[in-house]
């Protein structure tokens, strides 16, 4: 296999999230030298939903050498404990999806195995009070975790509210510092290589032209390059994830507590977002739109949101699904331009990261290896359908029949991998991670529990351990959660001391 040159030239297509995102991680990260161009036009508008995250986001900026404290306060961010999800199993229930584990597992058999058990006893409770995460976000109360094992603060996992225009703004400060050269404009040709079908580069309004080695296609929903130009195809999950629209809109902070957790409102024909940030809350209704009108959507979400309104409703339209292939040739999709599932669990700027470093782990040089090519394809592929089936199971495990949006929602098919996880899950609450699945086990626990579908029976190791032993060992760790919340500070005093912003909102 021949070896080629050294990618010299990398023209990032497209700011927003993901561009600036792609830009500053590889000004930090690659050794080649390369110059890098991003290619923005400030006429053409971000979708900026993606102001929840998931704890891999403090990888990644620990990883450009992002000081936590500096990132919050510039982007007017608040810390996240998880999510909460309202009437989502049935009208009138909630329950929170924590981030880090539940308890802790007793002789090697995981700690939800002797919930069961004692559930089957008569001792029915939420598996929540066994989660340092969710007491404490219930408390509204927040501290970060401790790196000594012994400390019960280890038990902490958090990820991040912010404004997604302002971490653009911050990390495009990040990547100019870096050498990253910004070229205002707008893409209206593209041109190939003859030969190999390489995009060769591209043209702008007023005739400027781009060379470049690989580009990155940052341009949102269109595809650009991707698509528009090289034909990767789209896979439609709209049989699946039925929810094709938003309306966003920000609201005032309705009161000075600052919740340190997302909520996730199911309503009659989707659900509503509400991320609390220190200037302002993000508030937003996903919805189908063969169920409801885009004026309904609108007045729900006037109704429903938080606070006064600071803006009319933006409408978004999108399609739930990836494209067919991520890389071609030398072009690689990030963000919107690879794929969208909705940010019913936050993963939409997570999505953008993990395919940072899975392009980083597989750099290429200028033979465009097809094997790496292939090897990222797959990697991505399967990432995005893993999100898929997680995201599906939170409409499929629902009793609710109040409307016709939920009705046809728990009579449609899902995929066959999420229906082998669930039968497996339902006969012994057994389960499995595969090909590096995103979700941790205790989030398909807090899931599948959280909407009802609690398994026929238990792990028989379980019944090894003495039962007096088993009802002292949970009613410390009960006891030492709760003292442990009680002692944090209140999330939005914890902030005030160690980032508060300027922003306004």
């Amino acid at each position: 296999m021949t070896i080629g040159a050294p990618v010299r030239r990398i023209v990032i297509v497209g700011g927003g999230t993901a561009g600036w995102m792609a830009a500053a991680a590889l000004a930090r990260l690659i050794p080649t030298g390369a110059s890098i161009t991003l290619i923005e036009s400030d006429a053409i508008g971000t979708v900026g939903v993606g102001e929840a995250t998931i704890p891999p986001i403090r990888g990644f900026n620990a990883m450009l050498g992002i000081d936590e404290a500096e990132f919050l306060a510039a982007t007017a961010g608040s810390f996240k404990l998880g999510i909460e999800f309202v009437d989502w199993g049935a009208l009138g229930e909630r329950y929170l999806h924590p981030f880090g584990g539940f308890g802790f597992d007793i002789e090697g058999v995981r700690f939800h195995q002797y919930w069961r058990r004692r559930r089957a006893a008569g001792i029915v409770e939420d598996i929540e009070a066994y989660s340092l995460c969710a007491v404490a976000a219930r408390a509204g109360r927040f501290m970060p975790p401790s790196p000594d094992p012994a400390s019960v603060l280890s038990q902490m996992a958090h990820a991040y509210h912010f404004d997604a225009g302002l971490y653009a703004r911050f990390l495009r400060g990040r990547a100019e510092r870096d050498g990253v050269v910004r070229v205002e404009g707008d893409v209206v040709n593209v041109a190939l290589d003859g030969e190999t079908g390489h995009v060769r580069h591209v043209t702008l309004a007023g005739d400027r032209v781009i060379e470049g080695d690989l580009f990155l296609d940052c341009s949102g929903f269109r595809g650009l390059l991707i698509e528009q130009t090289l034909g990767a195809g789209y896979e439609d999950w709209t049989h699946w994830l039925p929810c094709d629209r938003a309306v966003a809109m920000p609201t005032a902070n309705a009161g000075a507590a600052i919740t340190p957790y997302t909520r996730s409102n199911a309503r009659a024909a989707g659900w509503q977002w509400c991320i609390p940030l220190q200037h302002r809350t993000g508030n937003g209704y996903v919805y189908s739109s063969a169920h409801c009108s885009d004026d309904e959507a609108a007045a729900t979400l006037h109704a429903g949101g938080d606070g006064t309104p600071l803006a009319e409703p933006r409408l978004l339209r999108f399609t739930a699904g990836r494209r067919r292939k991520q890389w071609i040739g030398n072009v690689v999709a990030l963000g919107l331009a690879s794929g969208f599932t909705e940010p019913l669990e936050s993963t939409s700027i997570h999505m953008v990261q993990t395919g940072i470093s899975k392009l980083l782990a597989l750099f290429p040089d200028q033979g465009f290896s097809p094997v790496e090519i292939d090897t990222y394809n797959r990697l991505a592929a399967t990432q995005f359908d893993q999100v898929r089936d997680f995201l599906i199971l939170h409409y499929h495990a629902t009793r609710r029949d109040d409307s016709p949006f939920w009705r046809e929602t728990r009579a449609r098919a899902i995929p066959d991998s999420l229906s082998e996880k669930l039968a497996l899950w339902r006969r012994r609450g057994r389960l499995f991670r595969w090909e590096d699945d995103l979700f941790a086990e205790a989030s398909w626990v807090a899931v599948l529990l959280g909407q009802g579908i609690v398994p026929d029976g238990w792990d028989r190791l379980a019944d090894a351990v003495d039962a007096r032993e088993v009802d002292a060992r949970f009613d410390r760790l009960r006891a030492m959660f709760a003292d442990a919340a009680s002692r944090m500070p209140r999330h939005e005093e914890y902030i005030a001391r160690i980032c508060p912003t300027r922003v306004r909102a």
